[in-house]
């Protein structure tokens, strides 16, 4: 089976930060669980465990908000398809989903966002 694929990271942020996201602009992301939405079609080994190191150069929006929350959960499914804008726009239909920073992972698409906030409850699909 290829390496390539789509993730989701349930992060967690403990507390209210305000926080700069690159270009994209500065945001107050409040305490509480997130969904972040992103694809790899190149190698999904490789992504996640450049997501999970700490020490690394800043390139993508969720850089910058990893340097304050940490991953609690890794949700993926391999194959070559670009599933992370049906994932992100499924996870903006859960019960409690907010968007806290428009455009956030969402540069080369039409989507809101790919980063979701829920609040204080642990996000789950079912």
């Amino acid at each position: 089976m290829s390496n390539c694929g789509t993730y989701a990271l349930v992060l967690y942020l403990a507390r209210a930060q305000t926080i700069r996201i690159g270009k994209l602009g500065t945001f107050r992301f409040p305490r509480g669980y997130y969904i972040y939405v992103g694809s790899a079609l190149n190698g999904l080994t490789a992504r996640l465990a450049r997501h999970l190191r700490r020490d690394k150069n800043k390139f993508w929006h969720i850089d910058y908000l990893l340097e304050h929350a940490r991953i609690a959960e890794v949700w993926t499914h391999q194959g070559n398809e670009r599933w992370e804008c049906v994932w992100a726009r499924a996870a903006l239909a859960l019960p409690r989903a907010r968007i806290v920073a428009p455009r956030f992972g969402a540069s080369d698409c039409d989507c809101p966002t790919h980063l979701i906030y829920f609040g204080a409850s642990r996000p789950r699909w079912h």
